[in-house]
């Protein structure tokens, strides 16, 4: 009797510890190796349990970066203009110069240029007849940084035309906003060459 007890007994604590290994849920931590070996891996993160999903992880992720901190609005968007913004001087374009002149075209051809860009133009009269630009469309269509005529800065809201009494030239350095195709001609012309177009892509 005392045999088949003892070895009752042993066969029982044998049993538990290989129950014990079947019920284990297996660990998220460690990973299997070809031998069979365990290879620990990194620590599950602290309030969860190794079997949970990684998923609810990254969807909890996505729920704290769409709320933003009180106070705080950051706006992303496609391009990295460093600490001077757009209107950094590497940021901006010269383009090809208009003429004011009697008799002569007030462009060599058409502009196309970006939205988003930031372009620098000079408006160059020669004061052989009082010459204007208008193009109130153009205008409506960009963002003026500045009017430069001479040694005066110009920082306006808005623009309709630009006109020349005497001979000089205006700088104007703006931001292509709006697409579409525009004009700036002198008032009261109908050729072509009496203005310039600018494509906005």
């Amino acid at each position: 009797m005392t045999k088949l007890m003892s070895g009752a007994a042993l066969a029982l604590i044998l049993a538990v510890p290989a129950t014990a290994q079947d019920a284990a849920a297996p660990d998220a931590s460690a990973e299997q190796a070809p031998g069979g070996d365990a290879v620990v891996g990194e620590p599950a993160e602290a309030g969860t349990q190794s079997g949970e999903a990684v998923e609810a992880d990254e969807d909890d992720d996505d729920e704290e970066e769409e709320a933003p901190s009180e106070g705080t609005y950051n706006a992303t968007g496609m391009f990295d203009y460093g600490f001077s913004g757009l209107l950094a001087r590497e940021n901006r374009t010269d383009l090809a110069p208009l003429t004011l002149a009697s008799g002569q075209p007030v462009a060599g051809g058409e502009y196309t240029i970006k939205s988003g860009g930031y372009y620098r133009i000079n408006i160059v009269a020669d004061g052989s007849q009082e010459l204007a630009l208008s193009g109130g469309d153009f205008f409506r269509a960009i963002w003026i940084n500045e009017i430069v005529i001479g040694d005066t800065e110009i920082r306006p809201m808005g623009v309709h035309s630009i006109e020349f009494d005497a001979d000089g030239t205006a700088v104007l350095s703006f931001v292509a906003v709006l697409p579409g195709r525009y004009t700036l001609s002198v008032p009261g012309s109908s050729g072509d060459s009496l203005q310039a177009v600018f494509n906005i892509q």
